[in-house]
């Protein structure tokens, strides 16, 4: 299945007689995105498994949520849904509006990565009808790109990346009440994220992570897991291919030289797996995001 097929918004979407999909496309590490136009129409949300980031286009001055019904969507303003939120809309009138679909692997992913924190520390937000002209003008702009055509695809893919992480900067607070159990301790989980990317052009195994933080490969795995969100080996990768998308963009380094110093095997196991992830060549990513 898509990843779109596990998104349950964009499904909620699909299931109005009233809302018209007009475009969507998966964008690779887990984001994906749609644009949709709606009218006269009431959607629920249940508990998604995933964030969505959305703006209104056009439109959306009938709309509002029933506990708060004197406060409007309008266009450029934005909402963040959470995963497992649950909320109510009435659209009345008509609205076009642009969704972000971020996995919470992704989202884990940029808590470790920007924030430094647990993932599990951290909550996104819910926000309803906010202002935020630099969010705003990004998701215009990433409306304005072909997302079928490969290169621009990829612009799209990094407009997405800056939303989220605009997000994640502005929009994550701490849970309330917390009280975490596991996971490796604050500093152990800052060595080991420094380590991986210092040796992202070494045949790191679980054994060697695991004897760098003096555990056995099992307790590893399972701390490793509640502290960063996903597992080692879909964690590595992600670094290996961060930093390739690095490489590619800042250097004019031939393809097997980067695919050596990012910890591939081979210049065709780079293609492969940089494809697999992004739905674009190596060579594609450059021509589009190169300097």
């Amino acid at each position: 299945m898509s990843q779109l097929d596990h998104c349950q918004v964009f499904q909620a979407m699909g299931q109005s007689p009233n809302a018209r999909l007009l475009h969507s496309a998966e964008l690779g590490d887990g984001l994906a995105a749609a644009i949709w136009r709606n009218s006269h129409d009431t959607r629920d949300y249940q508990a998604p498994g995933h964030h969505t980031l959305s703006c209104y286009l056009a439109g959306g001055t009938g709309t509002f949520r029933p506990e708060r019904p004197e406060s409007k969507g309008a266009p450029d303003k934005l909402c963040i849904l959470p995963a497992g939120h649950q909320s109510s809309w009435v659209i009345n009138g008509g609205i076009q509006l642009v969704h972000l679909y971020v996995s919470q692997e992704q989202f884990a992913l940029g808590a470790v990565r920007l924030l430094d924190r647990d993932p599990r520390e951290l909550a996104l937000r819910e926000g309803t009808f906010l202002d935020d002209p630099q969010q705003a003008l990004r998701f215009r702009q990433l409306t304005r790109l072909n997302w079928q055509e490969p290169g621009e695809r990829l612009l799209t893919s990094s407009l997405a990346h800056d939303l989220l992480d605009h997000a994640l900067l502005s929009q994550v607070g701490r849970r309330d009440g917390l009280r975490l159990s596991g996971g490796l301790a604050p500093a152990l989980r800052r060595r080991l994220r420094e380590y991986i990317d210092g040796h992202l052009d070494q045949p790191l195994s679980l054994g060697q992570l695991a004897a760098y933080c003096a555990l056995s490969e099992y307790h590893f795995a399972r701390m490793f897991q509640l502290s960063f969100g996903l597992p080692p080996h879909r964690y590595l990768l992600n670094r290996r291919l961060a930093r390739a998308q690095q490489l590619l963009r800042q250097t004019r380094l031939p393809f097997g030289e980067i695919a050596l110093s990012c910890g591939f095997a081979s210049a065709s196991h780079f293609s492969n797996r940089f494809r697999q992830a992004f739905a674009a060549t190596p060579g594609q990513y450059r021509a589009a995001l190169g300097s």
